[in-house]
């Protein structure tokens, strides 16, 4: 994630000349894109199953560490190869989150959760994809397990985030500080072991039947990192908070986290001791809260659509009101119904917030088509306010945001990187922004780099599969590099997209 200190420069940057189409259609986008001028949602025109090829293939451009043989993202090469000494400890691996070279323990879990998650739902789908999908998991819970090799410690960043930020450099050329930061019972941060525990134990699941000992290696230490998490209860970002704020600030608190990773700890255990746990502690863990949304800081909605599930497919009583919060948010979306409170652009893409708000579109996506899985499997639907909501029309609203984001909008551009003729070519990203080791071995010093950062020429290399943060609230998309907001990428934004494009691919007959 970007510092804050770049989005002065906007107001000087002079748009680079072939985006005077982009000002065009920005300056007239909104009533001349009604949504029904968009792909009715029957027919398939968009090649999910290569997107979801890409969408697998960017967190290859993500990894930190030491590359493997079969590396297929090139351009990149080892970097970090002497994290964790500082503390003399090895925590080499993991991935980058977003466009710069720091390492942060709370977003990467959630990815770890979310990609884990779309393996769980939908890697039946993938095909040729699925062992792709489960060594972008495997990268990730490597590194879990080496930042929670120690009891009651989790190493929950690797990387001087501010320093970081005031260098555009390559990962493979970083000399900023790569301090490390922990949580302990000092210094608890129960949101992020939380997180950690969900990840691992979700993980365990994809790993049950292809690496049974992994898998078990995996939910043991979620057990232990969770009970971390729940005896020493407190915000990471109290104690941490010149570190990690306002990068990946834990503003929700902690407690979406705990309920989250007992809902997943019972999913992977079976174990009835989580089940009580979350009887118990339900209420006050926020379960019932009205906050709609999903997201790397903000569980609440993931775990009643997880919970939903024990309650719909497995029988379990106990969380039948898991159903009606889960319903509560999909009632949410709908425009017209009593409870409706989205926002939408005017092409039609779900607004949040202007900072990395395809998140919240790629999130929702997979939240929808995993929630209509259920409800089909369960014989039910959803009522909102009187006006029924089929499994299919959640479907089909997943889809609408899934195809806005490859190029069903206004400026017609296709917002993952390397998919379809217009994507965008200045992302935020020093690793894509300059000039490979192939091309330019000798090291980019740390302020080298922000001629390039500044400049108006493509990116070199191709971070084939990013998701950028995506358009503004009307629609519009500069496609500049300075631009965090807008135009990076991250992890967690693709994580939840993986499981949705699955979907989507089997459904159109393209796996």
């Amino acid at each position: 994630m970007a510092s804050p200190v770049f989005s002065s420069s906007l107001l000087i940057l002079v748009l680079f000349p072939f985006t005077a189409s982009l000002l065009f259609c920005n300056a007239f986008p909104v009533l001349h894109y009604p949504l029904h001028h968009y792909r009715h949602p029957r027919f398939a025109h968009h090649n999910y199953r290569d997107a979801l090829t890409k969408s697998i293939l960017f967190f290859e451009g993500q990894r930190s560490g030491k590359l493997p043989p079969n590396q297929r993202i090139t351009w990149r090469r080892d970097s970090g190869l002497s994290d964790g000494a500082a503390m003399h400890v090895d925590l080499v691996g993991g991935y980058y989150d977003a466009g710069d070279n720091v390492k942060f323990g709370f977003p990467m879990a959630f990815t770890t959760t979310m990609l884990s998650w779309s393996v769980i739902e939908f890697g039946g789908l993938m095909k040729g994809e699925l062992q792709n999908a489960k060594e972008a998991i495997r990268w990730a819970t490597d590194y879990l397990l080496k930042a929670t090799a120690h009891p009651d410690t989790i190493y929950v960043q690797v990387g001087d985030a501010n320093r970081d930020h005031a260098c555009w450099e390559r990962p493979e050329d970083m000399d900023t500080p790569r301090s490390v930061f922990k949580i302990d019972r000092n210094s608890p941060g129960s949101d992020v072991a939380a997180e950690t525990a969900a990840a691992l134990a979700a993980a365990s699941l994809v790993f049950r039947r292809t690496d049974p000992t992994y898998s078990r290696l995996l939910v043991w230490r979620a057990i232990r990192v969770f009970e971390f998490a729940d005896r020493y209860r407190g915000a990471y970002s109290n104690g941490l908070k010149k570190e990690v704020c306002p990068f990946y600030c834990s503003y929700s608190g902690y407690q979406d986290e705990l309920l989250w990773g007992a809902a997943w700890l019972h999913k992977a255990t079976k174990n009835p001791t989580y089940l009580n746990y979350i009887q118990v502690n339900g209420q006050t863990l926020g379960a019932d809260e009205t906050d709609n949304t999903f997201g790397w800081d903000n569980k609440h909605v993931g775990a009643r659509i997880l919970l939903s599930k024990a309650f719909l497919v497995q029988k379990v009583q106990s969380l039948h009101d898991y159903k009606g919060h889960a319903d509560n948010f999909i009632c949410s979306l709908i425009p017209g119904t009593p409870s409706s409170s989205a926002q939408y652009t005017p092409g039609g893409l779900l607004f949040k917030m202007s900072d990395g708000n395809m998140q919240y579109a790629t999130s929702t996506s997979f939240l929808l088509v995993t929630y209509a899985k259920y409800l089909t499997q369960a014989h039910k639907i959803v009522n909102c306010g009187g006006a029924i909501i089929t499994p299919k029309r959640l479907r089909i609203i997943a889809k609408k945001q899934v195809d806005y984001l490859l190029g069903d909008n206004p400026l017609r551009m296709s917002y993952m990187v390397g998919y379809g003729a217009r994507y965008p070519r200045r992302i935020h990203h020093r690793g894509s922004s300059l000039p490979s080791i192939a091309v330019h071995p000798a090291k980019i010093q740390c302020s080298s780099g922000f001629s390039i950062m500044h400049s108006q020429s493509p990116n070199p290399n191709i971070l084939v599969g990013a998701v950028v943060g995506g358009p503004d609230q009307h629609d519009r998309f500069p496609d500049q590099r300075s631009d965090y907001e807008q135009s990076e990428p991250a992890t967690y934004i693709n994580a939840p997209l993986v499981g949705a494009l699955a979907y989507l691919a089997h459904s159109f007959g393209q796996l």
